[in-house]
């Protein structure tokens, strides 16, 4: 059984077979799957879509790229929100300099407010960096001596010091298809040296297809050619790759329920 920690099965990609695309992952062994909200304004289709599979949970929260559009969401509709029974983390928020699609303050005001919910919930906390490395942990670290949270840096491709300085607050860290890429081997070194214990996986479908299928759509079945490579890297069979990434999980996201089949 493996899990993938983050997709979007919400995004228009899989509009046309989304119970065939939920299928194909039960049938290669992807019993549970989170989507992941990105828009405050789209959370009710995330949530619909959550209801509708047992095995799909879901986030809630407001993407970088889409801070300056969707605007600043306060702590408290964020809280309310992931009342939700479906709801079992907070995001995908964090901060993206590579591309800029917000201010930058108003990205960095965002981010605190969904760490203050994270905080109040007692759900971990999703987060995406890109170009921003320092700037995200400098705010994870100084919002973490404000009061304890959970998380992890979701579809992790970046520096050693990121995923040291991660761990370092108690995070965890999830590996996407990037890790399989060619020229990704300095993300596979690191990926070596991430503890068992808080690793996961990922698909961040429909984006990031891992090789052999690169260049496709990506999906949630997919996610088990990035176990596979995972499971090479840290010299343990597969089996044990996807015993230990499927019980993190739900230790990170301790509101989700172990399917019952």
């Amino acid at each position: 059984m493996l899990v993938d920690s983050h997709c979007h099965l919400d995004f228009p990609d899989f509009a046309e077979e989304l119970d065939q695309v939920v299928a194909r992952a039960h049938d290669a062994g992807v019993a549970v799957m989170q989507t992941i909200c990105t828009r405050i304004t789209k959370f009710d289709q995330v949530k619909d879509l959550a209801e509708r599979y047992d095995d799909v949970w879901c986030s809630v929260g407001v993407h970088p790229h889409n801070v300056e559009s969707e605007g600043i969401a306060a702590p408290d509709t964020i809280v309310a929100l992931a009342a939700h029974p479906k709801v079992i983390g907070i995001g995908e928020t964090g901060l993206d300099f590579f591309y800029d699609h917000s201010p930058r303050d108003e990205q960095r005001r965002s981010f605190r407010n969904h760490i203050a919910a994270a905080r109040e919930t007692g759900l971990p906390l999703i987060v995406h960096t890109r170009e921003a490395d320092d700037d995200t942990m400098e705010i994870l670290e100084d919002e973490m001596g404000k009061g304890a949270f959970s998380g992890l840096i979701h579809c992790f491709s970046t520096s050693r010091e990121l995923a040291e300085r991660s761990l370092a607050i108690g995070f965890s860290i999830s590996i996407s298809g990037i890790a399989t890429f060619n020229k990704a081997q300095e993300l596979r070194d690191i990926a070596a040296d991430i503890p068992l214990d808080r690793l996961l996986v990922e698909t961040d479908a429909p984006y990031l297809a891992p090789v052999p299928h690169r260049g496709k759509r990506n999906e949630p079945s997919f996610v088990v050619d990035t176990a596979r490579l995972l499971a090479d890297i840290k010299a343990i069979s597969q089996q044990e790759l996807a015993d230990v990434t499927t019980h993190n999980f739900f230790n990170l996201f301790s509101k989700a329920s172990w399917p019952t089949n």
